[in-house]
């Protein structure tokens, strides 16, 4: 058996390493075009050659992250198509390799693509997508969405505040700064305008440039507001940097520690957290459905293939692992829309295909 897992997992191994190669250099290519065509508006801003490919290179591994279980699917189905066309599975099976254990030994592969998986897109790849969007901020101008940038809450013993950034820079700090501080009852008991803020490494934000605008106490005899301008203010607070990051950028760029936090966060202060609970249990749920993508190729060591007959069954399994794809983003828009468990949102196209192809499996085995 150690002799058998080492021919198909070498196997596997080399096609995977091919398959994702291939897609790599496609969406490198795609993004380098994309880019050259950014080097003539932003030229006078210092924007040159060398960072448009650095841009690229940072975007490769969010991509390999999206790419590694559909890259899984196809070089599995293609391994095992091959070894079925030229009858080395049939010895195989002749050689003690049965169908459960067959099972077995892919899901110990799979087990290591979903490790594999798990560590790009929870450690890699939020880091360099980070950098790739704080590099082109440099040269394109500030990370920002909409008009208003982007609105988060912070509660406290006393108060509670809301708090507007307009937009963050290259080095990671705040422009625009509003926040609003508001007493038990839901009253607005001041406004705090700053130019700019960046993070202090003691749970606080160091503001620069602070309007402070403050109002009466409610039931007060005489109404008047108090304006004050300060150069620095430090204002301490839970908000971090990494949930201002997601309410500016993409939550699947998130890590999964850092979209739990942030969901604590929103849920502590009354905030709907329904889309970012669909993005961390898929961030928890697509490791593992490259365990779902060898299941689905395993039925097709049992085919039995003419010559010339293997490329329509691999385009055949390409098609059900995309379309596997596209029903997880379809079931996360709905399940958004519609308020579903945002753990079964998230799990039930996994399931929907592990029943599919384990019944696939089940039945060539019966049948054959």
């Amino acid at each position: 058996m150690k002799t058998i897992r080492r021919l198909i997992y070498g196997e596997v191994l080399y096609a995977v390493a091919f398959v994702i190669l291939g897609f790599l250099s496609l969406f490198f290519f795609f993004d380098f075009v994309e880019e050259i065509q950014s080097l003539g508006r932003n030229a006078a801003a210092g924007y040159r050659l060398v960072h448009a490919v650095t841009y690229v290179a940072l975007m490769i591994p969010s991509h390999l992250y999206e790419l590694l279980p559909i890259a899984v699917l196809i070089g599995t189905i293609f391994v095992m198509a091959r070894f079925a066309q030229s009858s080395e599975f049939t010895i195989l099976r002749t050689s003690g390799l049965g169908p459960w254990r067959a099972l077995r030994t892919l899901l110990l592969l799979g087990l290591g693509f979903v490790l594999l998986t798990f560590a790009v897109g929870d450690y890699l790849s939020p880091v360099a997508d980070r950098t790739a969007q704080l590099l082109k901020a440099r040269y394109q101008g500030r990370i920002t969405i909409g008009q208003t940038g982007a609105w988060l809450k912070e509660r406290q013993q006393h108060s509670q505040y809301a708090v507007n950034v307009n937009a963050m820079e290259s080095d990671g700090s705040m422009r625009g700064v509003r926040i609003f501080e508001f007493d038990s009852q839901g009253f607005l008991m001041s406004m705090v305008q700053a130019e700019a803020a960046s993070y202090g490494a003691d749970d606080s934000w160091a503001l620069k440039r602070v309007q402070r605008t403050e109002f009466p106490a409610r039931g007060a005899d005489t109404g008047r507001i108090e304006h004050t301008q300060v150069e620095s203010f430090r204002w301490p607070n839970q908000i971090s940097s990494e949930m201002v990051s997601a309410a500016l950028l993409k939550p699947e760029r998130m890590s999964t520690i850092d979209l739990f936090e942030y969901i604590r966060h929103l849920n502590a202060n009354g905030q709907s957290a329904q889309r970012y609970e669909i993005e961390f249990w898929k961030k928890v749920f697509y490791p593992l459905s490259c365990l779902v993508m060898v299941v689905l190729a395993l039925p097709f060591a049992y085919l039995h293939f003419r010559s010339g007959g293997i490329a329509a069954y691999v385009f055949g399994g390409v098609m059900a692992g995309i379309s596997f794809f596209l029903l997880n983003n379809v079931f996360g828009y709905i399940g958004n829309l519609q308020n579903w468990q945002p753990w079964l949102t998230a799990a039930l196209p996994g399931m929907i295909y592990s029943l599919l192809s384990l019944t696939a499996f089940g039945w060539l085995v019966l049948r054959r």
